[in-house]
């Protein structure tokens, strides 16, 4: 990729605490690649105040502003010199400006989940395979999946460095609170899309599961349950998994830990295999700066008596890579990472969605995967199934 494209303007869709915390930075680290030319919220105080932001960030001057009391989403999208949108807006109001997005003619990063359900996204995926795919990018911005610290965890387990996997476990335990700035975010404190944040922060923890396991997910089974009213409609998960090749491990998330203390404790993922196993967990360098940890112990002697210890640790860039890797994408130089396939986006959506609904009864994930019941039941039809995957 050309090391300045100044012709690949992007625009950021959404002023919430992601797009200033996160994606502006991100872009700041970018800025040989693309231009930030606009910004775009509901209301303009909020675009105001990002573009504030990206002028400080980025170094940038009079950056033009959209909002639905002035000039619109339709208006920026007309803009020939915008190229490409990052869409950060609450998640059921992503799949209407995707697609109106898509049909003005501009690639689309969307952040995750890729939808709201596994039947929302079935829709949108169709839609965008059967009238943009080959000729506009579309990718689902996950940012652990783009990790480099998960996808060097999920190398190692391939290339055997723990041998065969028999067992894995990931939990996220959190408190949040009323006064958290997550809280505070308007569409997240009345959520009206399934299981509340579980669904918005537990992607990110199917996510690693599907980067770091060398066999896919098949099979769930567990409870969902509401511990605090405010955290309405579901704060807790607690599931097993099944993979393809018989591989089985635990899925726990919470919202709702009584102290921050219990998270420090026992978050973190583990994988188990034949000749060692291997933990993951976040950290900080001696620079203080955030890194993913892997620590890898490999066993050996007749009775496991001895065991070598490696760590490998990797500066966290989530958002830098996935945001890199979809520039790329437009100009045709691809990473060969796969990142941000809606696809497999949907699979995350699919384990949560499983997750809430299971009720301790089993869940085959490849019918959700497949096909969607409009009025799910054991009676019901099959409503909506999502096409075969085209050849690329």
């Amino acid at each position: 990729m050309a090391s300045h494209n100044p012709s690949l303007g992007i625009a950021i869709l959404g002023a919430g605490l992601f797009a200033k915390e996160a994606h502006l930075p991100a872009l700041a680290d970018l800025r040989d690649f693309t231009v930030l030319r606009a910004v775009y919220s509901r209301s303009k105080k909020s675009a105001a105040e990002l573009a504030k932001d990206a002028e400080s960030i980025l170094g940038l001057k009079d950056l033009a502003i959209y909002s639905e009391d002035s000039e619109g989403l339709d208006v920026l999208l007309a803009r020939s010199d915008i190229k490409a949108v990052i869409v950060a807006l609450p998640i059921t109001a992503q799949p209407d400006v995707i697609r109106k997005a898509l049909a003005a003619g501009k690639h689309v990063l969307s952040e995750k989940p890729v939808a709201a359900t596994v039947a929302d996204a079935h829709k949108l995926i169709a839609d965008y395979e059967a009238s943009y795919k080959g000729k506009l990018i579309w990718r689902v911005a996950e940012n652990f999946e783009a990790e480099p610290g998960y996808r060097a965890a999920g190398k190692a387990i391939r290339d055997g460095k723990i041998g065969k996997v028999i067992g894995f476990g990931l939990r996220g335990i959190g408190k949040l609170d009323q006064s958290s700035k997550w809280y505070k975010t308007p569409w997240r404190t009345i959520p009206d899309y399934q299981g509340g944040f579980l669904l918005d922060g537990g992607v990110h923890s199917a996510a690693v599961l599907r980067v770091v396991l060398p066999s896919p997910l098949t099979h769930l089974s567990g409870f969902a349950s509401l511990n605090k009213d405010y955290l309405a409609p579901q704060d807790t998960i607690f599931s097993i998994l099944k993979c393809a090749d018989g591989t089985q491990g635990s899925f726990d998330l919470s919202f709702a830990s009584p102290a921050n203390s219990l998270g420090e404790k026992v978050n973190g993922t583990f994988v188990s295999g034949e000749k060692g196993w291997l933990q993951i967990e976040n950290a900080k360098n001696d620079a203080g700066k955030g890194i993913i940890r892997t620590t890898i112990h490999k066993v050996s002697g007749t009775e496991g008596e001895h065991e070598e210890t490696e760590v490998i640790d990797v500066l966290g860039s989530g958002v830098r890579s996935e945001i890199q890797s979809f520039l790329f994408a437009i100009v045709g130089e691809d990473d060969g990472l796969g990142l941000g396939e809606p696809r497999e986006a949907l699979k995350d959506v699919a384990v949560i969605q499983a997750a809430l609904n299971s009720n301790g009864n089993l869940v085959e994930l490849a019918s959700l995967l497949e096909c969607h019941s409009v009025q799910p039941g054991p009676q019901s039809k099959l409503q909506y199934c999502l096409p075969p995957r085209k050849a690329d």
